[in-house]
C-alpha cells in the first residue's frame, strides 16, 4: 500500500460541543499525519457548491443548514490507506450502528449530526482537499 491524502471536516456539532481535541487525538491515534488545519465558518454558497453530489436528495438543505451554524474544521490528512481508514475510525453514518470507540460511537448525536465527514473514495478526497486547501498547503 502506498501513502494517500484525505479529507476530512470536523461537523459544527462536535466543534460547539467541544470535542474537536478529542477527535483529532482518535485521528492521530490511527496514524494519520496532518498536512492542513484550519477552522472555518462555511457560507451557505461554500456549503451548497461542497455537497452538492446531494443537491437532489431530501435532506440537502437541512444538511446546508446544519454546516452554516457554527464554525467546523476542516482537514487534510496523510497515511497509507488513508480514505478506508478514515472511513472506518469514523464509523457507521448512523451512530446507533457505529463500532464501538469509532468517532461516530463516541462523539456524534445522531444519523444527522454525526460529529465527522471524511471522503469517500480516493477521487472524491482530491476534489474535497482542492476544495478547501491550495496546493502549496499541501505540500510542506
Amino acid at each position: 500500500m502506498s501513502i494517500q491524502r484525505t479529507f476530512s471536516i470536523i461537523k459544527p456539532d462536535a466543534v460547539a460541543a467541544g470535542k474537536a481535541g478529542k477527535v483529532l487525538a482518535v485521528i492521530e491515534g490511527a496514524g494519520f499525519k496532518i498536512l492542513g488545519l484550519r477552522m472555518v465558518q462555511l457560507s451557505r454558497e461554500q456549503a451548497e457548491a461542497f455537497y452538492a453530489v446531494h443537491k437532489e436528495r431530501p435532506f440537502f438543505g437541512s444538511l446546508v443548514k446544519f454546516m452554516i451554524e457554527g464554525p467546523v474544521i476542516v482537514m487534510a490528512l496523510e497515511r497509507e490507506d488513508a480514505v478506508a481508514k478514515l472511513r472506518e475510525i469514523m464509523g457507521a453514518t448512523n451512530p446507533a450502528n457505529a463500532a464501538e470507540g469509532t468517532i461516530r460511537k463516541l462523539y456524534a448525536d445522531s444519523i444527522e449530526r454525526n460529529a465527522i465527514h471524511g471522503s469517500d473514495a480516493p477521487e472524491t478526497a482530491e476534489a474535497e482537499l482542492r476544495f478547501f486547501f491550495t496546493t502549496s498547503d499541501l505540500n510542506r
